[in-house]
This record gives C-alpha cells, sequence and structure tokens, in this order.
C-alpha cells in the first residue's frame, strides 16, 4: 500500500514538471514571437530583454549585433546607456539623503540655489513629481549649442534657469528634464560629492551593481553595446557630452544589474518602507487631479493590474522597465538603436507573463 502511495506521488511529481516545462517552453515561444516582429535581422543592431518572476530569470536574450561594424553579436551582458531610467537613481538618491537628514523633499529649492528664479516656490518634491513648471531644457532651440559642450551642473542648471516657467509649480504635470537636473545639482550641494561619484559608490557598489556606472564614450566599458541611429540607414550615434543628460539621463547598467536594482527595491536595501511608499505614491495637482507619477517611475495599469514603469531614450539608445508589484514580474528592455523603442514591447511582454501566470 505504501509502495503503490510513493508511486502515484512520482506520477504526480512527473506531471507537475512536465507541465512547468511546457508552460516554460510556451511563454519562451510566445515572447520571442513578439520581440522577433523588431529584432528579425541578426545583423542589425538589436536588443537585450529580461523577464523575472519571483526575482528569477524566465526570459534573457539577446538579438542583433552590438557592434555593426566589428560584426559583433548582441549577448545579454552588454552594457547600454539607460537615459531616462536614470531618474529612478536620482529620486532614490533624494530619498536616501532625506533619510539621513540632509534634505527634505518639502524644501523650496532656493534653501539650496539661493539664487534661483521663483526658488522659493518650487519644491523638491515639484522636481521629482514633474510640477514644477520649470522649461525642459532638452527642448530649447538652444540645445544643440551647448550638445557637445562639457559643463559643470551649476552651469547646466544656469543654461535654462532664467527661462519663463510654463506654469505655476504644482499647477500641471509636465515631464522635465530639467528638474532631474536640479536634483543632481542639490545631491552634489548637499554631500559635497559629485553625482556620479555618489552614485557609483552609495548605489551602484552597494548592491553589487559591477556593471553599471556613469556613461562614458571616451573611457573603456567591458561589453559596450555601440549606438546607432536609422536615418534611411544606419549610421554610428551622435557624439553629445554626457555632462548634458546628468542626473536625468546619463547612466549606463546591463539588464543584470538593473534586477539587482529592482531587487534592491523590493527588500528596502536602500531606503525604508515608509521612503518607498513615498516613491509609488499616485501624487496630486494643486486642484486634487492624479498625476499617476510618483518619485522617478510612472504608475500605470496593465488591463487593471498596477505596474511601475519607466523608459529612457538618449542618442543611439532606448530602453524601458515594468514591474508588476502583486505579482512580482519584472520585464527589462534595452535597445542599442534609437529607431527601435522596447516600451511597447515590454508592456506587450508583461501582459503575456500576466496572463500565463494567471493561467497558470
Amino acid at each position: 500500500m505504501k509502495l503503490e502511495y510513493l508511486k502515484q506521488i512520482k506520477l504526480f511529481m512527473i506531471v507537475i514538471l512536465a507541465m512547468q516545462a511546457t508552460y516554460s517552453q510556451s511563454l519562451e515561444t510566445q515572447i520571442d514571437s513578439i520581440l522577433t516582429t523588431v529584432f528579425k535581422e541578426a545583423d542589425e543592431p538589436g536588443a537585450v530583454f529580461l523577464v523575472t518572476k519571483d526575482g528569477k530569470p524566465i526570459y534573457r536574450k539577446a538579438f542583433g549585433q552590438a557592434n555593426i561594424e566589428l560584426d559583433v553579436e548582441m549577448k545579454p551582458e552588454n552594457v547600454f546607456q539607460i537615459g531616462s531610467m536614470t531618474k529612478q537613481f536620482t529620486a532614490i538618491a533624494i530619498m536616501m539623503l532625506q533619510e539621513q537628514g540632509k534634505l527634505n523633499v518639502n524644501d523650496a529649492i532656493s534653501k539650496y540655489i539661493p539664487d534661483y528664479p521663483n526658488g522659493n516656490n518650487i519644491t523638491i518634491h515639484h522636481l521629482l513629481t514633474h510640477t514644477s513648471g520649470i522649461k525642459d531644457y532638452t527642448k530649447m532651440k538652444s540645445i544643440m549649442g551647448i550638445a557637445k559642450k562639457d559643463m559643470s551642473p551649476e552651469e547646466l542648471v544656469d543654461f535654462f534657469k532664467n527661462e519663463p516657467v510654463d506654469f505655476k509649480p504644482g499647477e500641471k504635470f509636465d515631464y522635465c528634464n530639467s528638474g532631474y537636473v536640479v536634483l543632481g545639482y542639490i545631491i552634489e550641494l548637499v554631500t559635497g560629492k559629485t553625482y556620479e561619484d555618489f552614485i557609483e559608490k552609495s548605489i551602484f557598489e552597494k548592491l553589487g551593481m559591477n556593471n553599471s556606472r556613469y556613461a562614458s564614450d571616451k573611457e573603456i566599458v567591458k561589453n559596450r553595446a555601440y549606438g546607432y541611429h536609422n536615418r534611411g540607414e544606419f549610421t554610428n550615434k551622435m557624439q553629445v557630452s554626457l555632462s548634458i543628460p546628468y542626473a536625468s539621463g546619463s547612466l549606463m547598467s546591463t539588464v543584470d544589474d538593473m534586477l539587482k536594482w529592482q531587487e534592491a527595491i523590493n527588500t528596502n536595501s536602500l531606503i525604508t518602507e515608509v521612503s518607498k511608499k513615498k516613491v509609488f505614491t499616485n501624487y496630486t495637482l494643486n486642484k486634487g487631479e492624479h498625476i499617476n507619477y510618483g518619485y522617478g517611475w510612472h504608475l500605470k495599469d496593465i488591463n487593471g493590474i498596477p505596474t511601475r514603469e519607466h523608459g529612457g531614450s538618449i542618442f543611439g539608445f532606448k530602453s524601458m522597465g515594468v514591474y508588476v508589484p502583486s505579482l512580482d514580474i519584472y520585464v527589462i528592455g534595452f535597445s542599442n538603436c534609437d529607431c527601435n523603442s522596447p516600451t511597447k514591447l515590454a508592456r506587450d511582454i508583461t501582459d503575456l507573463v500576466i496572463e500565463n501566470f494567471n493561467n497558470y
């Protein structure tokens, strides 16, 4: 009787394992079918995508070329510029400094930059939530005049600070790179360190994100994915000074390091649960309207299931990360041509994984 019972248990386990293998294979095939609609040519710039469930990779693949001139195939370990996903790190750095008592998100920015126009009415909170009214310097026609120039944070802030504001602080939500430049400058003022040094030492090194760094086109970066444009034909990305995107978009990383980042957020490795709730709060405007943005993340949903998302776009690169807190699903995608956005792909994959998980 006992032997028969053990046989039934063994058979049951075999069936479960077979079901899991079929599920995994089916999901991989489905994700492949989404990505290969865009990344189908092996000799063109490509992408890397990582999908995880409960912190464990369930899909990790590279497509296309990391360097089309040298015919170097993309691999999952390649390092990409992540553009505006940098804002996540800037926001968390601000919360770390708030916990250390070095600043408060309700502080007026005039406390740190006394001569900032209207600085008494603009708070750090306004900068974090894109509700400051400060003009986005990346939309100014004169931006090309400084694009290749190495500038200090103070010089970069001076470039746009005297521009007319677009609206009163807290009146509207308008995505603004300038706000995150000011945040980076404030980080430097209160720590006495460069933004680059603070992020690399206090976040990357602490979390073991060994392949993440402040971007550089001059230094040797192992496993670098080279960036491209497609303007009828592929060209190398336009060269700009990486002091210009600064704290709004100048970091580099890998999909594996970004998983370490997501896990650090989940486990409160850098900030407390209280601070994390503030990061992921749907904030409101002066009249009470929700903006679906916290501190450094868009707070959206996929078919009614809440998500935390952010993309990035910088010359030659695009990025997108989607996290589903209720199911612990993370999808991160990097592309090394700004002609191929991973935004819709990442959201479609997230939708697929949610559906497969719920069905399973």
